[in-house]
């Protein structure tokens, strides 16, 4: 790669000073100095998804799974500005869940690009609640308590990928399980979950650090107090991630998160294969036969009450909650890149600092939208607009 390659120019996302990054060929950032132009192009960490189902048509929990799948999905998230995500493998049979977890392995091993943009894989489920609410769109057939020598096994068919597992720690066995998992360092998340305050605070004396998209996956009534949505709240050592297309979650909960939470919020998508596809309804996995509005809910089609996951790419998610006025456009970039690195220690991802990972996005802003312009991963531009 020549030197000339090795630069890009664009208005840093927070300071909105203009920058000139420069990176190695080994795909460090070697230095931010001061740069000159009047192009309104912006330059941004790349973005890191921890949850994320597929998209464009493309669903990473369909049988059979190819590993152009998982490529196809890499290049798509690469024009979203994704350069780092966690393709999650949701609730099903266990045989299924291994051959899953083999395609995505074998898909990073055959393109080293998808490959580097893969941080792991995310487990949802099957280790959650039975219960009709916190299942959400689990299909109840395969829910079962957490075992560790079905984990282990899973582990091994995904070359040692998976990184985050959630599950409800209202299991008898779900301490001793999650301490297993620690120290095996995988990231444990509590979501889906009917677990008591008290199974909470055990869990998270267990390890547990993360809270997967908090106030969904719940009964759709709960006491007052105590609850197990305040008790994750109230418990410092947990990360919140948050859906927020604007169906997930009101602004008023938003609110209450941020505040909660403060520096420990994390934007994740939750996007299913149907994200980017016309309204109509449909069939999946997850949720059996589901619909599409045209204003973009994605909801059971039995249930309309119940959301079948997230037809919204992270990249409007940062620019819906800026526009929500919630807050600043650079703090809802963060919960989306920076903060996610922080809370799977990646000290590496570093955003735009020198010695950090080269993994960045060039942008435009439009009224209402985001516009990807170039998406660099590891020193190289994976994604480039066309026009």
């Amino acid at each position: 790669m020549d030197s000339q390659r090795c630069v890009r120019t664009g208005l840093h996302y927070a300071s909105e000073e203009r920058i000139q990054v420069t990176w190695s060929p080994d795909g460090r950032i070697d230095s931010l100095l001061p740069g000159e132009g009047e192009e309104k192009i912006w330059i941004a960490p790349g973005l890191i998804d921890l949850q994320i189902n597929g998209g464009y048509g493309y669903d990473l929990n369909s049988l059979p799974l190819t590993t152009d799948t998982v490529i196809q999905v890499t290049r798509r998230l690469w024009e979203k500005g994704v350069t780092l995500y966690y393709p999650t493998v949701i609730t099903n049979g266990d045989d299924e869940i291994e051959q899953i977890l083999r395609v995505i392995d074998a898909a990073c091993l055959e393109d080293e690009r998808v490959g580097s943009t893969i941080g792991g894989v995310h487990v949802e489920g099957p280790f959650i609640s039975s219960e009709e609410g916190p299942r959400g769109a689990h299909d109840s057939r395969f829910i079962k308590a957490p075992d560790w020598g079905l984990f282990t096994r899973w582990q091994a068919a995904s070359g040692n990928r998976i990184r985050i597992l959630t599950l409800s720690p209202e299991w008898p066995n779900a301490a001793d399980f999650i301490r297993k998992c620690v120290a095996s360092g995988i990231v444990v998340s509590i979501g889906h979950t009917a677990a008591t305050p008290a199974q909470i605070r055990e869990a998270v004396a267990a390890g547990a650090t993360m809270s997967t998209h908090l106030g969904n996956g719940a009964h759709l009534t709960l006491p007052r107090h105590p609850n197990y949505i305040w008790e994750q709240l109230a418990q410092d050592q947990l990360w919140a991630g948050m859906i927020a297309d604007g169906y997930h979650l009101p602004d008023s909960v938003i609110k209450v998160i941020l505040r909660a939470k403060l520096t420990k919020t994390l934007l994740v998508s939750d996007a299913v294969y149907l994200s980017g596809m016309p309204p109509g309804e449909y069939e999946t996995h997850i949720g059996g036969d589901v619909i599409l509005t045209p204003e973009g809910r994605l909801h059971l089609a039995r249930k309309p009450e119940l959301l079948a996951g997230s037809a919204m790419m992270l990249l409007e998610a940062v620019q819906r909650l800026a526009e929500s006025g919630l807050c600043s456009f650079p703090e809802a970039w963060d919960m989306a890149s920076m903060l996610p690195a922080q809370a799977m220690g990646l000290a590496d991802y570093d955003g735009l600092k020198r010695g950090a990972r080269a993994d960045f996005v060039l942008l435009e802003k439009r009224e209402g939208s985001l516009r990807v312009l170039e998406t660099v991963k590891g020193g190289h531009s994976v994604y480039r607009a066309e026009g």
